[in-house]
């Protein structure tokens, strides 16, 4: 499983126009799932990733987390994060999870944050979403937990 975090002041998914999910402060989340990957990936993913330190304490340190600040989560479904971009010039989308697989994993990921976190907001799988979002910083973070072969 794969989330790339961004530290934002205010972001929002928008899909055919109407807003489905937008927080202010805290944690805006792509996350992707791979081939391989189980509830078990999705739930270390999702421990890291609340405990992951991206907020300044006192002393201007990134020593707090999303949870320590009560900051939202905004969860974005995006499976061209396991994009094999190494050779040529277009991506082959073959690591990603086959997408009944990645709406499960993903699924399970937003159930898991919500019984986890106050403020969790989500895309929607599957959707032509914009995203907008006013990074802060800007912090961004590649976190990866992967499956056991």
């Amino acid at each position: 499983m794969i989330a790339l975090l961004q530290r934002v002041t205010q972001a929002k998914v928008d899909v055919a126009g109407a807003t489905v999910g937008a927080i202010d402060g805290g944690l805006m989340v792509l996350v992707c799932a791979e081939r391989g990957d189980t509830e078990k990936e999705a739930d270390a993913l999702l421990t890291k990733l609340l405990g992951y330190r991206v907020f300044a304490d006192e002393a201007g340190k990134m020593n707090r987390s999303v949870t320590d600040v009560a900051g939202g989560l905004l969860l974005v479904p995006q499976f061209t994060l396991a994009a094999d971009t190494k050779s040529g010039t277009r991506p082959s989308f073959t690591p990603a999870a086959a997408p009944q697989d990645g709406l499960r994993l993903f699924t399970h990921f937003v159930d898991q944050a919500r019984s986890r976190h106050a403020t969790v907001q989500t895309g929607q799988f599957g959707a032509d979403m914009q995203v907008s979002l006013t990074n802060d910083g800007p912090v961004t973070f590649w976190l990866q937990v992967n499956a056991k072969q």
